[in-house]
């Protein structure tokens, strides 16, 4: 990770030079709140939709970003308390949900589904805190989607969605009410259509309908004063 200055700001930007290899959905599903800069040795990593080629997959993340650059891979959480879900949407790639409340400052942390690109023997390996991948916990292991195409709504706003990548295979989630989320297919994302104006502003988003017919809809706002975003 290396520190930038934009001298035209005057605010101090994290440019993230990923030096990392194998499969990076973990890191890109939990992006820090900046630009993504650049992906270094492109051709170490797996394609990062997993569906596609590596330049199959490079041109389809630039679909996004041709729409809206200043979202591209932004990382935004909300939750639904009903069925005590959490939703993480990293705009343009991919959303994860969560058969359970967790907090914002574990879901900020990248799953480690990658490996450094310099094994060193003593910890830290990375200059940013992660967590390892929950596959068999049924509480916290995510459904996993990825971006799959972007439009516009007739009322002005960007829409994207996200497909299923492949069943999550474990049972449902006993300890927050047995909410299973294996119906959704689909995760659909409304966002303005004007543009961040500052890297470091977040959104917030509320859980519009919860896949009665298979999609999940998500719809971002401007956060309210008392929110907490950390």
């Amino acid at each position: 990770m290396t520190k930038m200055k934009q001298p035209s700001t005057w605010q101090w930007l994290w440019a993230s030079l990923v030096d990392l290899k194998g499969d990076i959905s973990g890191y890109l599903s939990s992006h820090p709140q900046s630009p993504l800069m650049s992906l270094h040795h492109f051709d170490q990593i797996e394609p990062i939709f997993p569906s596609l080629d590596r330049f199959q997959s490079a041109n389809h993340l630039m679909k996004t970003a041709r729409v809206d650059q200043s979202r591209m891979l932004q990382q935004t959480i909300c939750y639904h308390q009903k069925t005590d879900w959490s939703f993480s949407i990293s705009w343009g790639y991919s959303a994860h949900i969560y058969e359970n409340i967790i907090p914002r400052t574990m879901l900020k942390r990248p799953l480690e589904t990658f490996e450094p690109w310099v094994n060193r023997k003593e910890p830290p390996h990375y200059l940013f805190n992660t967590r390892w991948p929950p596959f068999s916990d049924d509480c916290n292991a995510p459904h996993v989607f990825f971006f799959d195409s972007i439009d516009t709504s007739k009322t002005d706003q960007i829409v994207t969605t996200y497909v299923r990548s492949k069943p999550r295979g474990l049972e449902t989630c006993s300890s927050s009410g047995n909410h299973s989320a294996d119906h959704i297919s689909k995760v659909r994302v409304f966002s303005p259509a004007t543009k961040l104006l500052r890297v470091e502003k977040s959104e917030c988003c509320d859980i519009v309908d919860t896949g009665r017919r298979g999609i999940a809809e998500i719809k971002y706002r401007d956060c309210k004063h008392d929110e907490i975003i950390a």
